[in-house]
């Protein structure tokens, strides 16, 4: 009996040996070819294109007037609105092009209340701010303190004529009408207040069956720190009527108007319901809120100041274009404004229609933090996914328990040998992840060595497939195949105990399927650490780690698994593939191109501090990013390739693509900047008064040139041959907001343009000491200048009060600081107060300056001083001319204007 059951074990094995036998004999016929894994990479690439254009770049076409009617949208018509406010260049606060813009939507809203419905009442103000203090908590905003005074916005508001409640209960559309002076803003956000025109002529025309108002603002000083959110919010008369906020803004020029935060979960559900084209991304809120994006929006203090439930939407196509000349109207898609015109009339028609959205509105303060949140992000642009975040992470902890017990019970099914295969196949992950990075992170090392430009693929974003797509891939397949390798040592070893009628070929061709399969399951542990991760973490986007765990595990258990241990494995199934990546392709592929294409739009103005980067960083941060996204999304198609003929092919298709874009951007054949796509370049002309000795030295005055992108300024110093500037590490300016640390300064000329009354005045009133306090009062007069920076050193001041006149604009107590300073930034308009008293509260540890510092080069400063002057001087007129026209200056509430002053006060005063 024993015989006979040995026998038949023997003879079961012999079976499964011979099946395998045949198996190898039809081993050259069923194995993969390099065709069909070149035709599986070209499904997945122009799979993930197709995502990403259908998602992002699918617009609708535009309506004219008569097309959408009275009570719908025209594209047509905002688009005039925007030609308008264009046309006037820029228009900064200050500045008599905005007083110009400002009139012109003041007198469109009066348009549109003497069109509107009989039944709706429309009011419009030209609301002119009072002198106030912003001081946000944290962002961008962290040591700093924002002030404003004399700045105007226009107001409309829309209610039904016989519902008074409606008039306490007002939804706000909210946008600005100010530039940067470096462009006319055509997407920031000339666009917005097109949209926003468009909209409410027809709002005007439904409002008559509304159930709470609606109030449009189209505000001015929201680029010098979000002053005009901020001055509404907390001086306007129709303030506390306001319930929900919706924010429209531009971090880019056209494109869908995405949805990229919110507060509620009701509201998100809202807007998900009636949008047309609905485009959300809870992906680009964590970005956004974990501080990657050095920005910030007006929705920043309706949140954080007000307290209001609300949505942010904003532009970020072509993001390399923000705050810069090429803003411009040439580049505005057609269908952009459509899209997010449609999208809006119908949200505001649903909301300000529905008692229940009011009501929750209502509500919203009494919801706590775990209550609101929300998970959402649209597919394909043609649904929208909303859900709230406490079933995320119980759906998340579901899936990741279920997964644990499956893996668990699989490895002490498995034994040792299960588990050292395990344990290979981890190691399989981080090698990937490793060789990934490795391989394009030295391309961005060599770049700027062999380039024209360090970054040299900004203008031509497409680049960065072949520069650092191919070695990413290259690198992912390097480390994978290590892993295999060794999983096949392993398995082989097994097999040769546990099967010892296994042998040669039959043997190599069992282990390398076997091996396959355990490449390809390593991607669930891979994503299921991810998905562990996000959900510790609370991180929204975790669905998409979830859906590239969930998916292929399906596909692999549905079209791979057996229940038969004792069956060789058989060769992955090419469908199994394509099922599982059909879907995590069509729910994420699109958000990852856009967020590599946005890093790398941004890296035009990454340098804060310019020169104070190096090189090479752009590089390696936009390589490493598109590693991570390789070989992550890579690991399953890749497993495919071990045992298959396209090892070689793929590895010279890489080459050739990585070769090919290495040629292009070294040779300079295809450029890294374009007309359309600038580097950013600012030319200020500086007048230096901080070294001055109570009048007894003249100003410091020169042109200084820097870029807010790394990189050296060789290239446009050969188109300004002539005009004496000179570059380096030593021609650092320390303009209060940032300092250039490397930079190129000429002197040639510097002494027209400008006038020493313009020069700005720090005078110490008194300096006194009682019951051990000290207290120093200054006067600050920045002449003629409306804007302006001035640096507290917190490290010798314990606090600080600024009074206008008998008013005091920012009291005792709540100072934070950055790096030791504390910087008060001012914005207003021409009757802005130029006069200000500075008192200063001594910190009781404050050091006195030594003589050897006191005496010294630059002796250290206990206030600076920058004052804006928005005039070109003829230098500066000189050099802006001779610039390449791939140049373009890059503006932002902290950058000066192209005359700035500069004055200080040391700490021995």
């Amino acid at each position: 009996m024993p015989r006979g059951r040995g026998s038949s074990v023997s003879t079961h094995e012999k079976l499964n040996v011979d099946a395998a036998v045949d198996s190898d004999k039809d081993n050259s016929r069923h194995k993969r070819s390099a065709y069909l894994l070149l035709g599986l990479f070209i499904l997945f690439l122009h799979g993930s294109w197709s995502v990403y254009r259908m998602q992002f770049a699918n617009l609708p076409l535009p309506l004219g007037a008569e097309q959408a009617g009275k009570r719908g949208f025209s594209e047509a018509s905002a688009l005039k609105h925007v030609k308008y406010l264009t046309g006037l260049g820029p228009h900064p606060v200050g500045s008599d092009a905005l007083d110009l813009a400002v009139q012109y939507v003041y007198a469109e809203a009066e348009k549109i209340k003497k069109t509107a419905h009989w039944d709706v009442d429309v009011q419009v103000e030209l609301f002119h701010t009072d002198i106030g203090a912003n001081r946000l908590a944290g962002g961008l905003f962290k040591g700093k303190t924002l002030l404003y005074s004399d700045l105007k916005h226009v107001i409309l508001r829309i209610v039904p004529k016989y519902l008074p409640e409606a008039e306490e209960n007002l939804i706000l559309v909210s946008s600005h009408i100010d530039t940067v002076p470096t462009t006319e803003g055509a997407g920031d956000c000339s666009s917005c207040v097109g949209v926003m025109l468009e909209m409410a002529r027809g709002v005007a025309q439904w409002a008559h069956g509304f159930k709470s108002g609606v109030l449009f603002l189209f505000n001015t000083g929201e680029e010098e720190g979000l002053d005009g959110a901020h001055s509404f919010i907390t001086q306007h008369h129709w303030r506390n009527s306001v319930r929900f906020a919706v924010d429209l803004e531009a971090m880019g020029i056209s494109g869908k108007s995405t949805l990229f935060q919110g507060t509620h979960q009701w509201a998100l559900e809202s807007f998900a319901a009636v949008a047309k084209y609905p485009s959300a991304q809870i992906a680009t809120q964590d970005v956004f809120r974990s501080g990657a994006i050095k920005s910030a929006t007006d929705f920043q203090i309706y949140e954080e100041v007000a307290g209001l439930p609300g949505l942010d939407f904003a532009y970020t196509d072509t993001t390399s274009v923000y705050h810069t000349k090429n803003d411009k109207m040439e580049l505005l898609q057609p269908g952009s404004l459509q899209h997010s015109g449609e999208n809006m009339l119908a949200f505001l028609l649903h909301a300000a229609s529905s008692p229940k959205f009011m009501k929750d509105a209502h509500q919203a303060k009494q919801d706590s933090t775990e209550q609101k949140k929300a998970i959402f992000f649209d597919i394909l642009g043609k649904y929208m996914v909303v859900y709230p975040q406490r079933l995320a992470t119980m759906f998340h902890n579901s899936i990741i328990f279920q997964s644990l017990l499956i893996w668990g019970t699989s490895l002490l099914m498995g034994g040792r040998p299960g588990l050292v295969s395990f344990g290979i196949s981890c190691l399989s992950i981080i090698l990937t992840l490793i060789f990934s990075i490795f391989l394009p992170v030295v391309v961005a090392f060599a770049l700027p060595h062999i380039c024209p430009f360090p970054v040299p693929f900004v203008g031509n974003p497409w680049l960065v497939i072949g520069l650092f797509g191919s070695p990413a891939l290259l690198g992912a397949f390097i480390g994978q195949h290590f892993g295999f390798i060794l999983l096949k040592r392993h398995i082989q070893e097994v097999h040769s105990r546990t099967k010892p009628g296994l042998t040669g070929n039959t043997m190599d061709y069992i282990v390398g399927l076997e091996a396959e399969r355990w490449i390809f399951k390593s991607g669930f542990v891979q994503w299921l650490i991810v998905l562990i991760l996000g959900t510790y973490l609370k991180v929204g986007a975790s669905y998409i780690a979830l859906i590239w765990l969930v998916s292929p595990a399906f596909a692999y258990g549905l079209m791979e698994a057996t229940l038969t241990p004792v069956r060789s494995p058989k060769q992955l199934k090419v469908f199994t593939l394509v099922l599982a990546l059909a879907v995590p392709v069509m729910s994420s592929a699109g958000l990852f191109i856009r967020l590599v294409d946005v890093m790398v739009g941004s890296i035009v103005r990454a340098d804060r501090n310019p020169g104070g980067l190096p090189d090479w960083l752009g590089n390696v941060v936009v390589a490493v990013a598109i590693a991570i996204v390789v070989s992550f999304t890579f690991v399953y198609l890749l497993s495919y390739v071990h045992i298959s003929g396209a090892k070689k092919t793929l590895l010279s298709v890489l080459c050739a693509f990585f070769g090919l874009a290495l040629v292009l951007v070294s040779s300079g054949i295809v450029p890294a900047f374009t007309e359309d796509i600038a580097r950013s370049v600012n030319v200020v002309h500086v007048v230096d008064t901080t070294r001055m000795n109570d009048g007894n030295t003249e100003p410091l005055s020169y042109v200084s040139l820097f870029s807010n992108m790394p990189g050296k300024l060789t290239q446009e110093l050969m188109d300004l041959r002539g005009e004496e500037f000179s570059c380096g590490r030593n021609m650092t300016t320390d303009f209060v907001t940032f300092t250039v640390k490397y930079g190129c300064r000429s002197y040639k000329g510097s002494n027209a343009g400008w006038s020493k009354s313009e020069v700005p005045v720090l005078h110490v009133e008194s300096d006194s000491a009682a019951d051990d306090a000290r207290r120093t009062v200054v006067s600050v007069d920045t002449k003629s200048s409306t804007r302006w920076s001035l640096a507290i050193n917190m490290q010798e001041i314990d606090d600080f009060t600024i009074q206008v006149e008998s008013d005091k604009l920012v009291q005792l107590g709540g100072k934070s600081e950055v790096d030791g300073w504390h910087t008060i930034q001012f914005a207003g308009g021409k009757n802005a107060p130029t006069k200000f008293q500075l008192t200063l509260f001594w910190s009781s540890n404050a050091t006195q300056a030594s003589p050897k510092e006191a005496n010294a080069e630059d002796p250290p400063l206990l206030v600076k001083l920058r004052t804006d002057v928005n005039r070109a001087t003829p230098m500066v007129e000189t050099v802006l001319e001779k610039l390449p026209r791939w140049c373009a200056a890059f503006g932002k509430s902290t950058s000066p204007y192209t005359l700035a002053f500069l004055t200080a006060l040391p700490v021995n005063i």
